[in-house]
């Protein structure tokens, strides 16, 4: 399913989105790199071993960028006019490479743009759901949408 116009919304619409991503040690390295953050826990084995969780910990920001990655094709692939936000986000546990991450989403907001006629604004409730069904992240995002007609 391609993204949805805003007048095809409504409160409470959810979708389990059918792709799913396992997280490499690759994507977790260049992610890291690239966005040059030398947290130890993300680059370096033998710190992250001496941690907490004992071994590499995938970086968060890449979490969140993936669940919002897997959102798109069903949510607002081709009718977003821009994001306008991400809030209350979240990450209750730990993401570590191997692990095999979902996405859902569910419309908690719906209205009508005040300075555009053909848009409105939609929020969702997007979260990230690991193989052992643990909500790995979770934030709202608004998004302005274009209307169908």
């Amino acid at each position: 399913m391609a993204g949805r116009y805003f007048d095809e919304w409504s409160l409470g619409d959810t979708i389990e989105h059918e792709i799913r991503r396992t997280v490499t040690e690759t994507d977790n390295l260049l992610f890291t790199t690239m966005t040059h953050n030398p947290q130890p826990l993300h680059l370096d084995v033998e710190a992250a071993k001496h941690s907490e969780f004992g071994r590499i910990l995938v970086n968060g920001t890449f979490t969140f960028s993936l669940m919002v990655g897997l959102s798109v094709g069903d949510t607002t692939l081709g009718t977003l006019v821009a994001n306008l936000g991400y809030d209350k986000l979240v990450m209750p546990k730990p993401v570590f490479i191997g692990d095999t991450l979902r996405a859902t989403s569910e419309v908690i907001g719906l209205r009508e743009s005040k300075s555009r006629p053909n848009a409105g604004i939609a929020t969702f409730r997007h979260e990230a759901i690991n193989q052992h069904s643990d909500v790995v992240c979770r934030c709202e995002r608004s998004a302005l949408l274009r209307k169908s007609g």
